[in-house]
């Protein structure tokens, strides 16, 4: 079973409780204190695209990448939608290990379990490529959930509904690695219609980041933890892209 498959059609219903504002506002906190301005951004694991298309619209200009096509489908059609003067954002689909762009960015950024979904042996190599097209002195903003996050979610069962959909999931942890198990019921008329994925996420420590961060060419490494979603178990860090 593959992940953002089926459940990218569903993913901003299931999904409407996320205040992407409250991203948006902190980044820029973030940007406004950054050496030199920040005008082009990568979003990185952008997902359906609503972070993306508000950056926008806030002036920047926007590179998302995402691995899941089915995702990046749902991103087109919000930048159909973006007012008159937005520059349209260029959508490339592309996992993170394999990032390549054309040139470089002022900042980058990456939500709501990017890293997440990243597993250990892949970090250097996205680090790699996130200080290529990293400008020198550019800004890198992403998330985690904290082990005890993950440690708080092994064996629960969660639903998600609406009238047109119900979302049943599982979570279990093992030896670092949190499997969600996802059936998806879709509205059909008189009938509904199943469908499966399987998420795998992994759990990160602040000091194993911190480290490849410093490895990987990364300055002021910093962890906040008063960010969005801070009381959900999430962790912010930012570091710069070495001069």
């Amino acid at each position: 079973m593959s992940a953002y498959g089926p459940l990218a059609a569903w993913y901003d219903v299931l999904t409407r409780d996320v205040d992407y504002a409250d991203f948006a506002d902190y980044y820029e906190t973030h940007f406004r204190a950054a050496a030199g301005p920040i005008h082009t951004l990568l979003d990185l694991c952008c997902g359906t695209g609503t972070l993306t298309c508000l950056m926008a619209e806030r002036g920047y200009e926007l590179i998302a990448a995402d691995a899941s096509a089915d995702m990046l489908m749902q991103a087109q059609e919000k930048t159909f939608s973006l007012p008159e003067g937005c520059v349209r954002p260029l959508l490339l689909c592309q996992p993170a290990e394999e990032l390549d762009l054309y040139g470089t960015v002022d900042a980058a950024y990456c939500s709501l379990d990017g890293f997440d979904y990243l597993a250990p042996e892949q970090l250097p190599e996205v680090l790699h490529r996130l200080h290529l097209f990293i400008r020198p002195g550019g800004l890198l903003i992403f998330d985690i959930r904290t082990p005890e996050s993950f440690q708080s979610l092994d064996g629960e069962i969660f639903v998600d509904e609406t009238e047109d959909v119900l979302c049943l999931w599982r979570a279990e942890l093992d030896d670092g690695v949190m499997r969600f198990g996802m059936d998806l019921f879709e509205r059909d008329g008189e009938f509904w219609t199943r469908e499966s994925e399987e998420h795998i996420e992994y759990v990160h420590t602040p000091e194993q980041l911190t480290k490849l961060l410093t490895a990987g060419g990364f300055t002021n490494v910093r962890t906040h933890p008063d960010g969005p979603q801070s009381d959900r178990g999430r962790l912010i860090f930012t570091a710069i892209r070495e001069e």
